[in-house]
């Protein structure tokens, strides 16, 4: 084994998908997840595609005491990586409490641990959203961090200051790297895991895959009156397999001693701005499916566009994403139909 990786939310969307890559690259892994927005199922899934079943504990990490138990029974961890968090955008606004507490208190209780057990890495999940809507794009690395459009995105921003803060504090005893992702679409080759959210979704994606499945009636377009080619929103949409593999190439480039800083950050994109329509149109080409849409008003706490510079990422971490926006809209609804399958059996 090359060591021991606590995953945070390990049975989430891009969890899971990092938990599958991780024991491929000959990990042992850990996962802690309170199942806010997963099943416990995807534990059985990640055995299946991997051979491997990682040790699970269910609960939730604003639980200090929890946290606490969970490192002095799991000695010997290299590295976390740190996913457990809220993160719809719209809820956020909301929900504005929900979002401060579990995804602060979370951080910093896993922070405190870190410190008294001896736990020298994390690669902590960050988002664009602590860019807001940017001054130039393509956005970099050293835009400046203006007021966030959300309180998720202003989450963000905050644990990006609680790491760097606390890294600072510790002298040299942990390393810290904040992946800024993008928009994470698609699902694993196998179908086994995917996005799969509880009750009415909040991301793209899923209420496309669920429109065309004919589960939701019709898909909300929110604004078509942006200043961009087509009116809708553009995103920088990542396959969640080449976003997974970014997480193996940082925590690896910690556990080496690679690291130029003892806190860095990195855009974790393709580069590529794509709109809603776009999005929309890939999936009509790669499903077949006529897709039922209405353009409705703008949303609270969308901007406008953001796609990444990813020269730093490419050429600091070793890392490109490969798979292309129809690779992403196919895996998705080759997901999609392989859940609904499995409900029906």
């Amino acid at each position: 084994m090359k060591g021991k990786i606590l995953v945070t939310g390990g049975t989430g969307y891009i969890g899971s998908h990092t938990v599958v890559e991780l024991i491929e690259q000959g990990y042992e892994v850990v996962i802690v997840d309170n199942l806010s927005n997963s099943e416990r199922e995807v534990v059985d899934r990640i055995e299946k595609i991997t051979g491997v079943k990682p040790k699970f504990y269910e609960f939730d990490l604003k639980d200090q005491l929890k946290v606490d138990q969970l490192f002095a029974t799991e000695t010997g961890i290299n590295g976390i990586i740190h996913f457990a968090a809220s993160k719809a955008v719209g809820e956020s606004v909301q929900m504005p409490l929900v979002y401060y507490r579990n995804n602060l208190v979370s951080l910093v209780n896993l922070l405190e641990a870190m410190q008294k057990y001896n736990v020298p890495n994390i690669v902590f999940s960050s988002s664009c959203t602590v860019y807001g809507q940017p001054d130039k794009l393509p956005v970099d690395e050293s835009a400046p961090i203006k007021p966030a459009e959300s309180p998720y995105g202003y989450t963000k921003q905050v644990c990006e200051n609680i790491l760097r803060d606390s890294i600072r504090a510790f002298a040299g005893s942990v390393h810290g790297i904040a992946l800024r992702y993008f928009n994470p679409i698609g699902a694993h080759p196998s179908g086994l895991i995917g996005e799969l959210p509880r009750g009415v979704p909040n991301n793209l994606m899923p209420y496309i895959t669920q429109t065309g499945y004919g589960i939701r009636e019709q898909l909300s377009v929110f604004g078509d009156d942006y200043n961009t080619p087509d009116g809708s929103c553009i995103r920088d949409y990542i396959h969640v397999v080449d976003l997974a593999k970014a997480h193996i190439v940082a925590i690896n480039r910690m556990i080496s001693g690679k690291n130029k800083a003892d806190f860095e950050m990195f855009n974790i994109g393709t580069g590529n701005g794509y709109s809603v329509f776009d999005i929309i149109k890939s999936f009509e080409r790669t499903s077949g499916k006529k897709l039922n849409y209405k353009v409705v008003g703008r949303r609270a706490g969308d901007i406008e566009q953001i796609w990444a510079d990813t020269t730093i990422a490419n050429n600091e971490l070793g890392w490109k994403a490969q798979l292309t926006i129809d690779d992403m809209t196919r895996s998705a609804w080759q997901w999609e139909l392989n859940c609904r399958e499995k409900m029906q059996k």
